[in-house]
């Protein structure tokens, strides 16, 4: 059987009646709503009125639903979310929109975990976000160094949160637990170095060994923190002793000024000076090849001279003569005669002079066919004298 058939349909129970309409609803919600201030204002007059019990039950779905709808929430990317269920640890929420009981059931802490944070020490305060260095040296800047010396630094120190539940649960004040670490660690790095290590050669390595210190005792400590850098903006000794201080330094640069120096002109002398060393030994080595050479020649000459000496003394002896008289006289311009002969002989001995003399130019220009020509002429001049 159809719906409309015999004029019924569900909607009334068998009744004549159509379904209500949407508009209907939400006119007869509006009615009721203001019925309901209506009625609240006109007490006053004396005429009051009790709001129908279907009012009530429209506030309460409003508040409801409005109540439900606060407890939707977004966390950005660099944030974690941490939902509270009175006051105890519920959930740890990443990026995205999430939904949690409304307050005052849950609570919802944002944390920002990308954020880098700054905590400085060694300095005084800061006013309008500008450091102040004047007046008294803070206690924090002032330490005392394995030399015995005080120096003031000043450090900052870069952290993020690492652990958002340990963060919030595990210490009451983590970045105050930061600083009070840091200044520890910061206090007894530098009291293991000395005052010119700390503010030369030893920047970088301080400042590393008091990360390393300070992210050990905040893992012990279970803050969540986690420690990204750590610099060293300033270090310098006390004002009462920045003059004395300013000489030690002159004096020091003055030293490494005159090491360079003494090193630059090391690094020029040396190589020049084994350059002649060098020079020196390969001339002797040289040296001493020719003497070997030229002793093992004569030593030579001679054993062969002796074996022609010992075959005919006479001849052998007499070309001896010969050839050192001829050696003696090739380099003097004196002449010899023999008184004893009687026939008279022209000597040419202005030739023999000029003969000489282009014998020795000969030699200075290295011809040794002219200075044999020449040599020869002497040689045949004794040899004519000896046969007569």
């Amino acid at each position: 059987m159809a719906w409309n058939d015999d004029n019924k349909n569900p909607w009334a129970g068998g009744s004549n009646q159509t379904p209500p309409e949407l508009e209907e609803v939400i006119k007869d919600f509006k009615n009721k709503f203001y019925g309901f201030f209506n009625n609240k204002k006109s007490s006053g007059t004396g005429t009051s009125k009790m709001p129908a019990s279907g009012g009530f039950k429209y506030i309460f779905i409003l508040v409801l639903l409005v109540w439900l709808l606060s407890g939707i929430y977004i966390i950005d990317p660099a944030e974690k979310g941490v939902v509270l269920r009175f006051g105890a640890f519920q959930e740890e929420t990443d990026q995205g929109p999430h939904w949690h009981i409304p307050y005052p059931i849950e609570t919802l802490n944002r944390i920002n975990v990308e954020q880098i944070r700054t905590a400085e020490i060694g300095y005084r305060n800061v006013v309008n976000g500008n450091r102040r260095f004047g007046g008294n040296v803070s206690s924090e800047s002032l330490m005392l160094t394995k030399d015995e010396n005080m120096i003031e630094a000043k450090f900052a120190v870069q952290y993020k949160i690492d652990d958002v539940q340990a963060y919030l649960f595990n210490v009451a004040n983590p970045d105050t637990t930061l600083r009070h670490v840091s200044e520890s660690a910061i206090r007894q790095i530098v009291g293991q170095n000395t005052m010119d290590y700390i503010l030369t050669e030893g920047r970088m390595n301080i400042a590393d060994d008091i990360k390393e210190k300070s992210k050990r005792l905040l893992d012990k400590y279970q803050t969540g923190l986690l420690i990204t850098t750590v610099n060293m903006q300033d270090a310098q000794p006390p004002e009462q002793v920045q003059s004395a201080f300013s000489d030690a330094v002159k004096a020091r640069e003055d030293k490494q000024r005159l090491i360079n120096e003494a090193q630059t002109y090391a690094n020029d002398i040396l190589p020049k000076a084994r350059g002649k060393a060098a020079r020196v030994l390969e001339e002797a080595k040289a040296y001493k090849s020719a003497v070997i050479s030229k002793s093992e020649g004569e030593a030579s000459r001679f054993n062969q001279i002796l074996a022609e000496y010992e075959k005919a003394p006479q001849v052998t002896r007499k070309r001896l003569y010969r050839e050192t008289i001829e050696n003696v006289l090739a380099s003097t311009s004196k002449v010899v005669v023999d008184s004893k002969t009687n026939s008279m002989m022209y000597l040419p001995i202005d030739k023999l002079i000029n003969a000489r003399q282009a014998n020795t130019q000969v030699i200075t220009q290295g011809s040794s066919t002219q200075q044999s020509n020449q040599s020869g002429n002497v040689r045949d001049i004794f040899r004519n004298r000896g046969d007569r």
